[in-house]
């Protein structure tokens, strides 16, 4: 058996090349010969049928990236991916994620998608700002609805920011969103091949709403209830993830599902929880590769 991991063509941030090789590390002490590969050399084509350059090399791949393009031909070639097309595709689109859950009956905030514009020059219509000050509230939370590591998501606090925020993101699709108070925390979730690992406490640097870690936040283990297990478990199940990052904000009357990460990072999760991620990654796609 052998398998590929796939990166994007051009990101050069530490932790994407720091999580291929911990998949990497644990694939081969799994005895799997594992390649590293950028996602620029064009490994696939629509033609005469689908042509896939790496399907006589390798059994499976571990698709890191978020070219949607790309893992839809491997997979309709036959290759098998971690995670699946179909779940990449739909955790990658936080509105999509949404839409998702929310027709499972699984609760997330309040969101509202923004209306599309293509036309440049335009400014927010101030009767839509209107409809989303009167069903949200303040403040609001706004994200675009491509983006990790905290990135694309802002908060308004009042009509003037919410303009702005707005406007900067006009040409962009994006929502707006009910903001939950949480006091900066949230809890990630790693969840593979459908079961839960573990969780970690997430807590926002000081003046910072959000809890991303690459946004400066700071993370400690978290034990877990059977409510949070559950619902997490669930999660994964709907999309049919073989490997997730789960982000739940904890409330009075409940667990409420922020976002869901088809390829989130877990450098921090592993050195603050001491669990070995990759390794369980690892185990989960050698048994599934191997029938067991």
């Amino acid at each position: 058996m052998k398998g590929l991991v796939l990166i994007n063509a051009y990101w050069r941030a530490e932790c994407v090349t720091e999580q291929a090789e911990r998949i990497q590390r644990e694939l081969e002490l799994a005895g799997v010969e594992t390649d590293i590969k950028r996602n620029g050399f064009l490994p696939c084509a629509a033609g005469a049928g689908i042509e896939n350059r790496i399907a006589d090399a390798y059994d499976f791949c571990v698709y890191l990236d978020k070219d949607k393009y790309v893992s839809e031909l491997l997979e309709k070639s036959g290759m098998r991916l971690f995670n699946r097309h179909e779940a990449v595709r739909v955790c990658d689109d936080k509105m999509r994620t949404y839409a998702a859950l929310a027709a499972n009956g699984i609760a997330v905030p309040y969101t509202v998608p923004a209306p599309l514009c293509y036309t440049a020059g335009s400014v927010p219509r101030a009767d839509v700002l209107d409809e989303v000050e009167r069903r949200l509230g303040y403040p609001i939370v706004i994200k675009t609805s491509y983006g990790s590591g905290g990135k694309g998501v802002y908060k308004a606090d009042n009509r003037a920011e919410l303009e702005r925020v707005a406007g900067g993101l006009l040409m962009q699709p994006h929502m707006y969103q009910q903001y939950i108070e949480s006091d900066g925390k949230d809890i990630r979730v790693i969840v593979i091949g459908g079961r839960v690992t573990g969780g970690m406490l997430r807590t926002a640097p000081e003046g910072e709403f959000r809890s991303n870690i690459a946004a400066g936040g700071s993370g400690q283990p978290y034990p877990l209830d059977d409510d949070a297990i559950k619902l997490c478990e669930r999660v994964a199940d709907v999309f049919s993830l073989d490997y997730a990052g789960i982000d739940l904000l904890r409330t009075p009357h409940g667990y409420i599902v922020c976002e869901v990460n088809s390829n989130a990072f877990f450098a921090e999760f592993e050195r603050t929880c001491g669990i070995n991620v990759a390794g369980a990654y690892a185990g989960h796609i050698v048994r599934t590769m191997s029938g067991v």
